[in-house]
């Protein structure tokens, strides 16, 4: 597409939407104001006049039921937990307060704050100064809550939402890196802030668990299969059950310009996952990769300057000090100073990434140039087609970090993985890449500048793929996606040949994803239903365990040798599990899930390894003939025996709960789709953080969206709310409701209730 005038990319996609004007028309803003109707469960459905109006509702209504929650990360995004908590605290995430503070300082400066405000339209600075209006008239009116009563609970500016926007979009990438990013320092230099150990472990296992605590399902029927030949949604993402992932239900209404219903992220004014008259979309984790790091090649006269094509250069140098409370409460300024190559900051990683007299990495993450991101969901959430939402995507090029999946009332279903990604070609790859390092982390030669990012006119951002060069696939029968590579996103059209920073074909598929193709080719002679998509989540099969149960049952029956007394539970437990997980199923799940966890580690476990040819029926089976094989499912089973034996749990139910409430589903490694992630409690249960969240399956007929749903942890964070827990009870008993979404489903809501706010 040729940009003429001089008019910006994402003018052109407002014009294309019917929504830009100049930025120079804006008029003083009138007083805000808005409608906010809640139905059961407290869903707000929120309506106003305006732009204004309409984040006013939407920050007044998020305040009521999450201003501790947001409160909270605003601190967060600000730097400045250590200065209200401590240095030793640690954020809701796990992260040292310290590390956090400087990391995040560093990370939104004013000049890169000033820099997102003036690139967004007056559209969406008007939704945000409206939503800061919204939360700040809640809180001068009612106050704080108990829960957080406290110094660090202020009225909120739009510079708050920025950076919290700014958060969302580094969190799959240098957001990774915060720890490694505020502990590079020189050789011999002595560190200011030097996370220890602990914090670089935990940063590992931030790492590995963020597909799994912020993955997904998805499906999309087209005409062919749907019961009604329009389009069908099923959205099932997986995201965290607390802090700054947490999803908020709610309807945003401008009448005849906007009608739009789903769940957002914490501090944005705008839908994520959702539906409209004619569209619905989801999305899921991608494998595509949104950073690169770099081998800077150091002068030897200094371990500061690095050589780029046979000329040295010092690192740039910038000072970032926070405030730190002390033990008698006064606060003490800390100055750290970051680093950083023409590649980005330097960061580095005992043991992986270490800054030495020879080299040092540098870390470039595609999404600190993205400005468009809350335009492209401003842009999806109006989207009339399935077209028109595709083209908005295509142009803005905002989405950060994740697949797009999308079915429409006229049976179109259609697959995206246009996120922005660096614009590595295989070619570049071949050439400046270590093939030592592998595919999981690219690392490119910093030595030479011919190994810089690609830069493509066609792209809307330096340095990342254009639209056209990315996988998408429109089909009329279905599309998934369960966070693999885009390679299988509808088998009978498969998707290869890319980059491999965009995707990697012809390698394994997740359980979770062979789940849902098989299910939905056991549907192949049938119209696809509602019930059969919510089946597909809340039946909670353990697909794994038809791919092993019969070895285990078969190690059972002939070879537990002098073991078999003690082995003897744990064998009845396997035989008489259901091979699902839910509340009622028996202990075998758990037995499974050692097993699994257990057997994992082993290498060539697999009886039928993974054959490219064979992609959604391989690997499959134990190999328990053979010995490695066989001696360590054994010392599994008894280590799961005496497990099992503490708990004195019957069914499932008893141990994986959210607070008092007992939770159906588990691990996605055992491709279970509805997958749920926990920790262990002290009482031996297992506390779910993260997993199915905001589920909804949107079907369409003449009347527009026919949708249920449920957010799985319920509205409000704030422990004294009649909407803490509601949702979370129904979500147990496997109760979705159907979300009202017309005027008259609305009104005619058991619960429903209405509030009119001013400013």
């Amino acid at each position: 597409m040729i940009i003429a005038n001089g008019l910006s990319r994402v003018c052109v996609a407002g014009v294309m939407l019917g929504l830009c004007v100049a930025a120079s028309a804006r008029e003083p803003a009138a007083p805000a104001s808005a409608e906010i109707r809640r139905t059961t469960y407290g869903v707000p459905h929120i309506r106003a006049s305006d732009e204004r109006g309409l984040g006013f509702g939407i920050g007044y209504a998020y305040a009521q039921d999450n201003l501790c929650l947001l409160a909270n990360e605003v601190v967060t995004v600000n730097g400045e937990s250590a200065r209200f908590f401590g240095p030793e605290q640690g954020t809701l995430e796990g992260r040292n307060n310290l590390a956090s503070d400087v990391f995040f300082t560093w990370l939104n400066t004013p000049e890169a704050i000033s820099a997102f405000w003036k690139a967004q339209t007056p559209q969406i600075q008007q939704r945000i100064e409206g939503y800061v209006a919204g939360y700040n008239r809640y809180l001068k009116e009612q106050g704080a809550p108990q829960q957080c009563q406290a110094a660090w609970v202020r009225p909120l500016v739009t510079e708050d939402l920025v950076k919290l926007t700014r958060r969302l979009l580094v969190e799959g990438g240098v957001g990774q890196f915060a720890e490694a990013l505020v502990g590079a320092t020189p050789p011999h230099a002595t560190a200011s802030v030097q996370p220890g150990s602990a914090a670089f472990a935990l940063a590992a296992a931030n790492q590995q668990r963020f597909t799994l605590d912020r993955g997904s399902n998805a499906v999309a029927v087209g005409r062919d299969r749907s019961f009604n030949g329009r389009g069908m949604l099923l959205a099932n993402p997986h995201f965290p059950w607390v802090g700054g992932m947490r999803f908020y239900q709610m309807h945003l209404t401008i009448p005849g310009q906007l009608d739009v219903m789903g769940a957002a992220l914490p501090g944005l004014p705008v839908i994520n996952i959702g539906f409209n008259r004619h569209v619905a979309w989801t999305h899921t984790v991608d494998t595509s990769k949104h950073f690169t790091l770099y081998r800077l090649t150091l002068d030897p006269k200094d371990s500061t300057h690095y050589l780029l094509d046979g000329k040295s250069i010092a690192m740039a140098k910038t000072p970032v000090t926070v405030q730190v409370k002390q033990a008698d409460g006064s606060l003490k300024d800390v100055t750290h100073t970051v680093y950083s190559s023409q590649f980005g900051p330097v960061v580095q990683w005992p043991g992986k990434l270490d800054w030495d007299n020879h080299y040092a990495f540098s870390l470039r993450d595609a999404n600190l140039g993205n400005d468009r991101v809350l335009q492209q969901w401003y842009a999806m959430n109006r989207a009339a087609d399935l077209k028109e939402l595709q083209t908005s995507v295509h142009t803005l090029q905002g989405i950060p970090w994740v697949n797009t999946v999308a079915a429409d009332d006229q049976g179109q279903s259609l697959y995206m993985n246009l996120s922005v990604v660096p614009n590595v070609s295989a070619a570049k790859l071949a050439q400046c890449s270590d093939p030592r390092a592998g595919l999981q982390m690219i690392m490119l030669d910093g030595a030479r500048s011919a190994c810089a990012w690609d830069v493509d006119p066609r792209a809307a951002q330096a340095g990342i793929f254009p639209a056209d060069q990315l996988p998408q696939l429109e089909r009329t029968d279905y599309v998934q996606h369960s966070n693999d590579s885009a390679w299988l996103a509808n088998p009978k059209a498969p998707l290869t040949g890319f980059s491999p920073v965009i995707s990697q074909d012809h390698i394994g598929l997740g359980p979770r994803a062979r789940f849902a193709v098989q299910r939905l080719q056991s549907l192949d002679k049938q119209p696809i239903g509602v019930a059969d998509l919510q089946n597909m989540v809340m039946d909670n099969e353990v697909y794994l365990a038809s791919q092993v149960m019969p070895d285990l049952l078969e190690f059972c029956a002939k070879h537990l040798g002098a073991d078999a007394a003690a082995l003897q539970p744990v064998c009845k437990s396997l035989k008489s599990w259901d091979q699902r997980a839910n509340l009622d199923s028996g202990v075998g799940l758990v037995h499974f899930i050692n097993l699994v966890e257990h057997l994992q580690q082993i290498p060539d476990a697999w009886r039928v390894a993974f054959d490219p040819a064979h992609p959604l029926t391989t690997p499959s089976g134990l190999a328990i003939d053979r010995k490695p094989v066989a001696e360590a499912l054994r010392n599994a089973m008894l280590a799961s025996a005496a497990d099992v034996a503490k708990l004195g749990a019957t069914c499932w139910g008893d141990i994986q709960v959210a607070g008092d409430i007992p939770i159906h589903g588990g691990p996605q490694e055992l491709g279970i789709y509805n997958a749920m992630q926990t920790v262990s409690r002290p009482d031996g249960k297992r506390e779910v953080v993260s997993g199915s969240s905001y589920l909804q399956i949107v079907t369409f007929d003449d009347k527009g969206p026919q949708a249920i749903g449920i957010l799985a942890f319920s509205e409000s964070s704030n422990p004294a709310s009649k909407y803490a827990k509601d949702q979370t009870q129904a979500f147990s008993e496997k109760k979705l409701r159907p979300l009202p979404f017309t005027d008259a489903q609305i009104k005619a809501d058991p619960q429903y209730q209405q509030q009119l706010i001013k400013e």
